[in-house]
C-alpha cells in the first residue's frame, strides 16, 4: 500500500535532508522546498497529504505560508505540522489559530516528528461518525459526517481544530472540561499545547458563532463547558 505524500519546508539544507531521509526510510513520498515561495508553488500545483513547515523562512515566512494555504480552497484542508524554535509561544498560538494541526520544537528528534506526523494523519483519516447524525442545540446545528456547522441558519467556516473543540463540548452540554481534557480529546494524549493555545481556539469559536458564542462558558479556574440552557 502506497504511503502518503509529504511536503517538507525548511531553509536549512541539513534539516531538509535529515527529514527527507527519515521519511523516505518510512516509505513516504517526499517533496522538499527551501523557501515560502517554493512551498506555496509546490503545494498548490502538486497536492500532498501533509506539510511539515518551518516557521523561520526567508521571504515569505512559515506563518504567512500557513495563512495562504488555509485561505486557498485547494489546500485549506491539508494538515500542517509546524517546526519552531523553543520559546516562540506567540508564533505557536498564531499557527494553531490559523489551523495548523501540531507543532514540533527545534532541536527535534526525527522519530518524534514522524510520530506526531503519523498521529495527525490518523486523526485526519479516522472513521467519522455517521453522515446522518446531526447534533442540534438551540439554533446550532453540527453535521458530524460532513463536518458542517450552522448557527442561526448561517453556515460557519471553522478550522479543523475549532470544529473538533465545538463538537466535543456540544456533545456533553453542562459538563465542565479542563483545557488538558479538551486537548486530549481533540489532539490526542500528551499533546504539548499551552493553556493559551486552547483559549485561542475558544476565542475564535465564539467570534464565529456570533451571539451563540455565549453558550461556550468559561468556568474560572477549571476550563470550559457548553451551557445546557
Amino acid at each position: 500500500m502506497s504511503k502518503e505524500k509529504i511536503l517538507v519546508v525548511d531553509d536549512e539544507e541539513d534539516i531538509l535532508e535529515l527529514v527527507r531521509y527519515n521519511l523516505a526510510r518510512e516509505g513516504y513520498a517526499v517533496t522538499c522546498a527551501a523557501s515560502g515561495e517554493a512551498a506555496l508553488k509546490s503545494a498548490m500545483s502538486d497536492p500532498v497529504d501533509l506539510i511539515i513547515l518551518d516557521l523561520m523562512l526567508p521571504g515569505i515566512d512559515g506563518l504567512e505560508v500557513a495563512r495562504r494555504l488555509k485561505q486557498n480552497s485547494g489546500t485549506k484542508d491539508t494538515p500542517i505540522v509546524m517546526l519552531t524554535a523553543k520559546g516562540e509561544e506567540a508564533d505557536i498560538v498564531t499557527g494553531l489559530e490559523l489551523g495548523a494541526d501540531d507543532y514540533v520544537t527545534k532541536p527535534f528528534s526525527p522519530r518524534i516528528l514522524i510520530a506526531r506526523m503519523k498521529a495527525v494523519i490518523r486523526r485526519r483519516s479516522g472513521i467519522v461518525e455517521p453522515e446522518s447524525e446531526v447534533l442540534t442545540i438551540r439554533e446550532l446545528s453540527i453535521h458530524t459526517g460532513r463536518r458542517h456547522v450552522t448557527a442561526a441558519g448561517k453556515s460557519l467556516d471553522l478550522t479543523y481544530t475549532e470544529f473538533q473543540v465545538l463538537h466535543f463540548l456540544a456533545r456533553r452540554p453542562g459538563w465542565v472540561f479542563t483545557r488538558s481534557q479538551i486537548v486530549d480529546a481533540v489532539r490526542g494524549d500528551d499533546y504539548p499545547v499551552t493553556d493559551r493555545s486552547v483559549d485561542v481556539q475558544i476565542v475564535g469559536l465564539r467570534k464565529k458563532l456570533g451571539p451563540l458564542g455565549k453558550y461556550i462558558e468559561t468556568v474560572r479556574g477549571v476550563g470550559y463547558r457548553f451551557m445546557e440552557n
